[in-house]
């Protein structure tokens, strides 16, 4: 479980660097934007953010979605609190619009699918997926949970994900920490969605 729990906390932050714009010169620099730590959930401890970076994490990226996210024009931050909570935010551009929805529907199906595929790679782990609907921003954005257990050494964890896209830049945005879903900031989480996709672009 301590293994899982590690994935969970790390291996949803997928690397994420720019492409640049070849149609537009001035916006060959640009970049989408990234969560401040004060957007995230709020928590009883501050929240702090990493510096943005690119590269793939070892472990692939999201979980249950383990190199979905390509690492081609992909970058990520990382948020963290004092106690046992996380975050990761993950955006990557993609090279048509086409490719972006094909990437959202593919994370989509991953994060839909995550509990069963996790019960069958860890025999004993009780793993719960929800969907929590579609958000109203940009080209829309769609929050699922995952609620794990593992009875042997009794550690609950409760995560949040959210898939978004802005044309044809898509975010992965992730929560985490130890509890059960009642503890999910839930109504939090989708305006720190809403707050992530509306920020990509100006």
């Amino acid at each position: 479980m301590n293994k899982l729990r590690t994935a969970l906390a790390t291996g949803a932050a997928a690397a994420l660097g720019l492409a640049a714009l070849a149609t537009a010169p001035a916006q060959a620099a640009a970049q989408p934007a990234f969560l401040a730590a004060s957007q995230m959930p709020p928590s009883s401890t501050p929240w702090t953010a990493t510096q943005v970076f690119t590269g793939i994490p070892e472990n692939g990226g999201a979980l249950c979605a383990p190199y979905k996210i390509p690492a081609q024009n992909t970058r990520y931050r990382e948020f963290t609190t004092e106690l046992d909570t996380n975050g990761v935010q993950i955006t990557t551009v993609a090279r048509t619009e086409a490719d972006a929805v094909k990437l959202v529907d593919t994370l989509r199906k991953a994060l839909a699918g995550c509990g069963p595929l996790l019960e069958q790679q860890n025999p004993g782990l009780h793993a719960v997926s929800a969907s929590h609907g579609k958000l109203a921003v940009e080209e829309g954005a769609w929050v699922y949970s995952l609620d794990t257990a593992d009875p042997q050494i009794g550690i609950t964890d409760i995560h949040l994900f959210s898939v978004g896209r802005d044309g044809r830049t898509v975010t992965l945005v992730r929560w985490g920490q130890m509890g059960d879903v009642e503890d999910a900031p839930l109504t939090a989480f989708r305006t720190t969605t809403k707050t992530a996709v509306n920020k990509l672009w100006p």
